[in-house]
């Protein structure tokens, strides 16, 4: 023991995890009164972090307080049923984990350590929170799940720096409203296994959401209001009490996981068919038939469907392989859903797309079987976006290079085979360029390094175009990345410079392995590596946890993950992970 606290003196941190400690000894709260004779006094350093993890300890001190520097505390896994009031003193603590314990309350002193930022009082037996917590204003992360609270403290709409919120496993009866619309920043709600009734309908304001969990619930209805979450990528309402869904429903563009088993739905509305989901349950529920235009759902991978009393579908489809059941049910979709009875002239098209962007600086000309752009659409130079998608354009128009206002250019879907690197250059406000799904030849090594405003960038489907994938690198700015179907057959290199990436799709391709070093992409909410040749995964993808939301792994040959861990999703695999990793 003096060893480990002698060194806790020089490096301000001290680990007694795991020790069968029933107290703590005295000279850690006493951490500067004990340097010896053979030490340097002038180089100690007050004890900043303290991790007291599976211990048997039942108490703190009071004497805490006299830890004024700590920044860091873990107590989890001990067997404490209270918490020392000198925890308010303690005016640099940011991280509290007091997890898996028997604490019946927490001091509403914790109310003056305002620099918390984390706090995870998890698995313990506290009827409520403190209403002091309202003044901890930095707070991003609080983790009470598994407790017996019945109701939250209003004075929590104070924390508006909140990020991740889990109060899974209580007996809350409901959410306040004024609570969700203070907290825009929250990308993950977890309120299962409660007794909610309702679904406020601020909900809507929480447009950074990514994933929301209600499920195992009493709730009877989804407020259309949820169409505000533009985030939302998983989205968990299993075992309540659901009658229909609202069609806003269908304005969750970037929803890849619904999750709607064992509630009591008769139908699934037409208008979330436009989901671009790849997990959609609808099983034990009472759907009597299915809209045809579930067919359409060409991004499913899983729809499951068994234990609703089907009558228009055979068995052996309700229960046979999901791409079977959607090239049926896009059978069943009549002609005049798949024709326009009314369809302008392409000449009409054009001439309306250029008079709509005189006022709305956006010229879409998507879809119109151009192989050419006309000269005539560039009226203004003011224009902001510009889509040409689903054509068959060879070449960039030279009256492009005079829009030096474009930020946003759409390009997917044509037959541009050469680098358009003159005009891309004359756009200095280009953030967002899509070119997927062309036949790109090879971009040059110095292609991309006048696009230093780019934060998004998309050429999936372009399997000539990255011949040293080094060359993003230069991409400084870079937040979304698609790299689908590109034949690569290792992850880019290049990549891992790209620190601010948040979102990055290297879905169907041949890669093997994941370097370990992707955990420096520390900001990454979505990774897509679904349909390659990957084996097994770096524990150090699970250190992404606190940012990472979204995980998709489908089509790999993942020998290391038991399929128990992948069905459960991206907290259950990064916290896999995170837990293979070797002690600090």
């Amino acid at each position: 023991m003096d060893r480990v606290l002698k060194s806790a003196r020089s490096s301000g941190s001290l680990n007694l995890s795991n020790r069968s400690l029933r107290e703590l000894p005295n000279e850690v709260y006493q951490n500067l009164d004990g340097v010896g004779d053979d030490e340097k006094w002038w180089e100690a350093v007050e004890l900043q972090k303290l991790i007291l993890a599976h211990n048997n300890l039942e108490i703190l001190k009071e004497d805490m307080r006299n830890l004024s520097m700590l920044t860091v505390l873990n107590v989890s896994h001990n067997k404490l049923s209270c918490l020392p009031a000198a925890i308010g003193e303690l005016a640099l603590l940011k991280s509290l984990d007091v997890s898996f314990n028997s604490i019946t309350n927490i001091p509403e002193e914790i109310g003056s350590a305002t620099s918390l930022v984390k706090l995870d009082c998890s698995k313990n037996l506290l009827k409520e929170l403190p209403c002091s917590l309202g003044k901890c204003v930095d707070l991003s992360e609080l983790k009470a799940s598994n407790n017996c609270i019945t109701k939250l403290p209003d004075e929590l709409v104070s924390c508006t720096k909140l990020i991740k919120f889990d109060v899974e496993g209580n007996k809350l009866i409901m959410l306040s409203e004024n609570m969700l619309m203070s907290w825009t920043r929250l990308t993950e709600l977890n309120a299962a296994r409660n007794l909610l009734t309702s679904i406020p309908d601020s909900i809507g304001a929480l447009s950074q959401l990514i994933r929301l969990d209600f499920h195992q619930n009493k709730i009877s209805s989804i407020p259309p209001s949820i169409m505000g979450c533009s985030s939302l990528a998983e989205f968990y309402m299993g075992t309540n009490l659901l009658s229909s869904l609202p069609a806003e429903i269908g304005s969750l563009s970037r929803l890849g996981t619904l999750d709607l088993h064992s509630n009591q739905l008769k139908e699934y509305p037409v208008e979330a068919c436009k989901l671009q989901l790849s997990v959609l349950d609808l099983s034990n529920n009472s759907l009597s038939g299915l809209p045809p235009e579930i067919g359409t759902m060409t991004t499913l991978r899983k729809l499951l469907l068994t234990g609703n009393p089907l009558r228009s579908l055979r068995s052996s489809l309700v229960c046979g392989p999901t791409p079977t059941l959607l090239k049926y049910l896009r059978s069943r979709l009549s002609s005049n859903e798949e024709e326009s009875t009314t369809t302008p002239t392409k000449d009409d098209q054009i001439a309306m797309a250029t008079r709509v962007s005189l006022s709305s600086k956006e010229l879409n000309l998507n879809g119109l079987g151009l192989t050419c752009v006309p000269p005539a659409v560039w009226e203004t130079d003011e224009v902001v976006k510009v889509n040409l998608s689903r054509n068959s354009i060879e070449e960039l128009p030279n009256e492009l290079s005079t829009c030096s206002s474009i930020q946003v250019l759409v390009l997917s879907g044509n037959k541009i085979k050469e680098w358009p690197g003159a005009v891309l250059s004359s756009l200095p406000n280009l953030f967002c360029l899509k070119l997927d799904n062309n036949p790109l030849a090879p971009i040059p090594s110095t292609g991309l390094e006048a696009l230093n405003k780019l934060e998004i960038l998309d050429l999936s489907c372009n399997t000539s175009s990255l011949p040293e994938p080094s060359i993003l690198s230069s991409l400084s700015q870079l937040q979304e990345l698609y790299l689908r179907r590109m034949q690569l057959g290792q992850f880019p290199s290049g990549l891992l410079c790209l620190r601010r990436l948040r979102i990055l799709n290297l879905s169907q391709n041949s890669i093997v392995s994941i370097p370990q070093e992707i955990k420096e992409l520390a900001y990454l909410t979505e990774l897509d590596l679904s349909d390659n040749n990957i084996t097994a995964l770096p524990p150090e993808l699970g250190l992404l946890e606190p940012s990472l939301q979204v995980l998709k792994l489908d089509g790999n040959p993942l020998r290391s993950i038991r399929r128990t861990i992948l069905d459960r999703g991206t907290k259950a695999i990064l916290k896999y992970l995170k837990d293979k990793l070797p002690d600090q």
